[in-house]
């Protein structure tokens, strides 16, 4: 009988679909995952149905996305973030952003690499870096602040070490990283010549007092 590959051997099922089902099982709320309570804003939906009527969707997409699609981004970023992108060589579209840190993981980090992961994290990390065979080194948050140890950071890089997941607001504690914490992680990371693989996610769900 067929067995699934030892590099998946360990994987179970993802917390989402475990509370899903509980909450199915005992008529609960479901509180493990962001479920918008509203419809659609009006105004997406309709650019939907104009861009599905457009007779334009019937073919292969380019692989890096739509040019459109990409300059959106390219804009994105330097409206909120004042960065000047590349649209021909600093913009890629993914389907979702499991499969764009999968992606970013597998074409950065080999066999044996260590990878720097916040925790808790989202589920996906620790699979995505196993599937690349490389090493997750997990760096806590300390409630009740879910602050990180400078030293605990500090000692987590190595002459190993490819990358480090940086999620902010983070999932699944909400917290946001200050300004002297990511100038921290981002001298490590210059200093041991690192890369980042930022999860922004979230990047506009903020309380307004947060930067």
């Amino acid at each position: 009988m067929p067995t699934s590959a030892r590099r998946v051997a360990t994987f179970g099922t993802t917390v989402f679909t475990e509370v899903n089902m509980l909450a199915q099982q005992y008529n609960a709320l479901n509180l493990g995952q962001g479920k918008p309570d509203f419809d659609t804003p009006p105004d997406i939906v309709a650019h939907l149905v104009q861009a599905a009527q457009s007779g334009l969707l019937n073919q292969y997409a380019p692989g890096p996305g739509t040019a459109s699609l990409r300059q959106a981004i390219v804009n994105h970023a330097a409206r909120f973030y004042d960065l000047d992108i590349d649209l021909a060589r600093g913009v890629v579209v993914t389907a979702g952003a499991t499969e764009g840190i999968f992606s970013a993981i597998l074409g950065l980090v080999d066999p044996g690499d260590e990878v720097i992961v916040i925790e808790p994290y989202y589920d996906s990390y620790v699979p995505n870096i196993i599937m690349a065979n490389a090493v997750p080194i997990y760096v806590p948050l300390h409630p009740p602040t879910w602050t990180f140890d400078p030293d605990e950071l500090r000692s987590a890089f190595t002459s190993k070490t490819r990358a480090l997941i940086l999620n902010t607001p983070q999932n699944p504690s909400g917290r946001v990283f200050t300004r002297q914490e990511l100038t921290l992680i981002a001298g490590l990371c210059i200093e041991h010549d690192v890369t980042v693989i930022a999860d922004e996610v979230y990047e506009h769900l903020l309380f307004a007092d947060a930067e």
